[in-house]
């Protein structure tokens, strides 16, 4: 039998309104653990409804860390800041004794926390100690900050769409931090990956292992319900939401938005940190026609509703892009430093069999994990396991400079940035009928009226872009 893995770390990944937390708190309580807060929007303190946080009953007396930690007027962490704080805190847990256990929905920062191989400069402060910003470029026009990467990283400019303005912000500040290209720092933490002396080789199951990998033994536990049943499970979880004081809190929110731009004169950006989180936004219409009490029965009604489908679209697109960060990123990310075999699913669809299909599985492999057991087979755990555990390809587009490819279409205005978009694109019928537009209109050679493109495919265009570069707005 093989040793006990020493400082072990339990990450429990997947989508929102799965029960992680839940399945966190069974595991601390069995097994002696404490549990790490790994969702960006969970750091802020007070809302819990908006941001979703495990109540003081359902913590059951585990302590939870880097839970409603940060103030409403500081920023979202960045990667870096994070992985800093939860190392600090997880050896503050094994200090103890005990057993740290992260669970949250920020895959990114997830990720960033098990790997060692994270940019260097996510630690370096953005603003001066005055609170200023070190690189005041960065509060240019997305197209300013565009030209200025094209510049100095021609690479990841030609990498992102040019509305993109937070992924083009993000490469530049990479740049001015470090005085290096973020591709170059990409392309050393490959070669890196790719030269260690224990790649690239094979295990009996043929995956390829790696010494610059986890930064510590690591069972990842992904709790996982089908779409069919999670969605209208999530599209309900909206009206427990108003029914709990889901309108206080945007309330509050919103009160200390125009505060803050009292004091300061200058306009809070909504575009990032809690003003982002899924609920916010989309019920400030709704609260500002009750306040103004103008509104009509009728109008209110169309409002409210209106508010709530928004919000329940959001949370699904939010879950569908967690599934795609763990398929697309973190499933290869394992198997690439030779742990495809420490992930495990947990069926959690069926409610009525969360003791037998989630807890008493998640039990018995942590225990086996923690005591230095062979782990038994991820894909046999069930039929769901077998197709989820199987990543859509065989590497991370995002980790692979030489396939990115941005083009335009001249008929459409489309802008893809992989060579899948740019063929969903080309073969879709509003592309079709633009090129026919177009033609007509340079034979005609004048028109009253531009002619504009139908934009159907974007959608296609966009489903395909995200499964190459899942975002998670909500960690901005």
């Amino acid at each position: 039998m093989a040793a006990a893995p020493v400082k072990p770390l339990v990450a429990i990944v997947g989508t929102t309104g799965t029960g992680k937390s839940d399945l966190a708190v069974e595991i601390a309580r069995r097994f002696n653990g404490e549990i790490l807060n790994g969702d960006a929007m969970q750091l802020y303190q007070g809302l819990p409804i908006i941001t979703n946080k495990i109540t003081q009953d359902e913590m059951k007396g585990i302590p939870h860390h880097l839970l409603g930690c940060i103030g409403l007027e500081e920023g979202t962490w960045t990667v870096g800041r994070f992985v800093n704080k939860a190392l600090g805190v997880i050896d503050e847990i094994r200090s103890r004794g005990k057993l740290p256990i992260l669970v949250g929905g920020t895959h990114y920062y997830t990720q960033s926390l098990l790997f060692k191989d994270t940019l260097p400069d996510e630690a370096l402060p953005s603003t001066n100690e005055d609170g200023r910003r070190q690189f005041p470029i960065l509060d240019e026009p997305t197209g300013v900050i565009l030209e200025k990467l094209k510049e100095v990283d021609p690479v990841m400019a030609d990498r992102w769409h040019p509305n993109e303005r937070r992924k083009i912000q993000r490469s530049l500040e990479i740049y001015l931090k470090t005085g290096k290209p973020a591709s170059q720092i990409y392309d050393e933490q490959r070669l890196k990956r790719e030269l260690s002396p224990s790649a690239p080789n094979s295990d009996p199951k043929g995956e390829r292992t790696n010494d610059a990998g986890l930064r510590s033994p690591t069972l990842v536990l992904w709790v996982h319900a089908s779409k069919e049943v999670l969605y209208p499970r999530l599209d309900s979880r909206v009206d427990k939401m108003l029914d709990r004081g889901l309108l206080a809190e945007v309330e509050t929110l919103t009160n200390f938005r125009t505060s803050c731009e009292a004091q300061t004169g200058q306009t809070v950006d909504q575009s990032r940190g809690i003003w982002v989180s899924i609920g916010y936004k989309e019920f400030l219409d709704y609260q500002t026609a009750l306040t103004g009490r103008s509104a009509s029965r009728l109008d209110l009604a169309n409002t409210k509703t209106a508010a709530i489908e928004k919000t329940q679209a959001g949370t699904r697109q939010y879950a569908k892009r967690q599934v795609r960060w763990i398929q697309i990123k973190l499933l290869n990310a394992l198997i690439n430093v030779g742990h495809g075999n420490n992930i495990f699913l947990l069926d959690g669809t069926d409610l009525s069999k969360w003791e037998s299909q989630v807890i008493q599985p998640a039990n018995d492999i942590t225990n086996r994990f923690l005591l230095g057991q062979p782990l038994p087979d991820a894909a046999e755990l069930s039929r769901t396991a077998r197709e989820m555990l199987t990543p859509k390809r065989d590497y991370d587009l995002a980790q692979r400079p030489d396939l990115w490819q941005k083009r335009v279409c001249e008929a459409c205005g489309t802008v893809a940035v992989t060579e899948n978009d740019w063929n969903l694109h080309i073969k879709s019928r509003a592309h079709r009928r633009a090129v026919g537009a177009k033609k007509k209109q340079d034979n005609v050679k004048a028109s009253s009226r531009p002619v504009k493109a139908p934009r159907e495919d974007l959608v296609d265009v966009l489903e395909s872009y995200m499964e190459n570069f899942p975002d998670d707005e909500r960690m901005s």
